[in-house]
């Protein structure tokens, strides 16, 4: 009888063989997609979505990830998109914490980032998911001496009545002309260093919303006291004709719904008042949530800080709370006074001192 049950007895072994190579499979099929699938830009996910249910679970899931923190677990805090006027999710663009340059060549510009859940990023990590994006971060510090560039002190501490001084030879004074001057690389103290206010992320809480005429901004989903660093503006740092050629291109997509630039110029003028430093910051496909902050034409509640670190070449532009903010008030800064086109982009900012046009100038 057991000679007679065992061609039976194979069949069944064998389907139990094959109920596992195919679950294997399944599992492996899973792993890729959801190692896959969070590159994919909305369209492309969009459309993997609509090839068969296990996608587009996988699809729903990191949307919905994607919703719930723009800086891709980078920052501090989460900082979600919050939208009640239309159906749409998020923003896409790719995520930059500081400045970056771009390679010389456009067609070795890495045209994805990976964005998903926490989770799945850890999972991903071995393949640089959430690693730097594969180009230069700007290199600020001076290539001379560094011993020279930078301080001794193991901690900079304030001394005064409060009043933002550091007993450290880094704060040399320049904030007289509109200039913060910061700890560096290659001074001896460490992040945790009073002097380095801005080095340390964002670390108060925010959140991007989408309103009808403005489309997205930023709030402040805590009351936030004035003076506190909020973010810097982060981005392409690009040269001046490149800068020139790309608002070329976003001038004739300004018209198009969903086109807006974030294209910021800086001078700094410098202390001979005979010469300024031009930087010219992208954050239009990559960059932070700097590029949510709207104009207003009665200044907003930021005021922006130009931030040198001990031994730096470049400064940084950060944002400060200009005023106490309450939580669920929007951010905002001025663009400028200039007003070069008077047919510019209509301003929406509400103020009572409105012009009814963005600024404009000549890049």
């Amino acid at each position: 009888m057991a000679f007679s049950n065992a061609p039976t007895e194979l069949i069944n072994c064998h389907k139990r063989t094959i109920e596992v190579d195919e679950e294997q499979k399944q599992n492996q099929f899973l792993q890729w997609a959801r190692l896959i699938l969070p590159w994919l830009t909305p369209g492309e996910l969009a459309n993997v979505s609509l090839t068969c249910r296990t996608f587009s679970q996988i699809s729903k899931s990191i949307t919905l990830s994607r919703s719930l923190d723009a800086s891709r677990s980078v920052e501090n805090f989460p900082i979600p998109f919050h939208n009640a006027v239309d159906k749409t999710p998020y923003a896409y663009f790719i995520y930059t914490p500081s400045q970056i340059i771009p390679p010389p060549c456009p067609a070795q510009f890495p045209p994805r980032q990976f964005w998903a859940s926490t989770n799945a990023a850890a999972d991903a990590e071995s393949n640089s998911s959430l690693s730097p994006l594969g180009f230069d971060s700007v290199s600020l510090v001076c290539e001379s001496d560094e011993s020279e560039s930078g301080c001794d002190c193991e901690e900079c501490f304030e001394v005064g009545l409060g009043d933002g001084v550091f007993g450290c030879p880094c704060f040399s004074g320049l904030e007289d002309v509109g200039i913060v001057s910061e700890c560096g690389p290659s001074c001896g103290c460490g992040s945790e260093c009073g002097n380095r206010l801005t080095q340390r992320g964002i670390s108060v809480r925010l959140k991007i919303v989408r309103s009808v005429n403005k489309g997205w901004g930023l709030y402040a989903d805590q009351f936030i006291k004035q003076g506190q660093f909020i973010c810097e503006y982060a981005g392409e740092l690009l040269t001046t004709k490149e800068a020139r050629r790309r608002q070329q291109i976003y001038d004739g997509l300004a018209s198009s719904p969903g086109n807006s630039s974030a294209l910021l110029v800086i001078r700094e003028h410098l202390p001979s008042g005979k010469a300024c430093l031009r930087m010219n910051i992208d954050a239009t496909i990559i960059g932070n949530i700097a590029r949510f902050i709207n104009h207003s034409c009665d200044g907003g509640d930021l005021s922006t800080t130009l931030v040198r670190s001990s031994g730096s070449i470049l400064p940084r532009l950060c944002f400060l709370a200009s005023k106490d903010i309450k939580e669920g008030e929007e951010l905002a800064f001025s663009y400028g006074e200039i007003r070069a086109r008077p047919k510019g982009l209509p301003c929406y900012c509400g103020s009572t001192s409105c012009f009814g046009i963005l600024p404009s100038e000549n890049t």
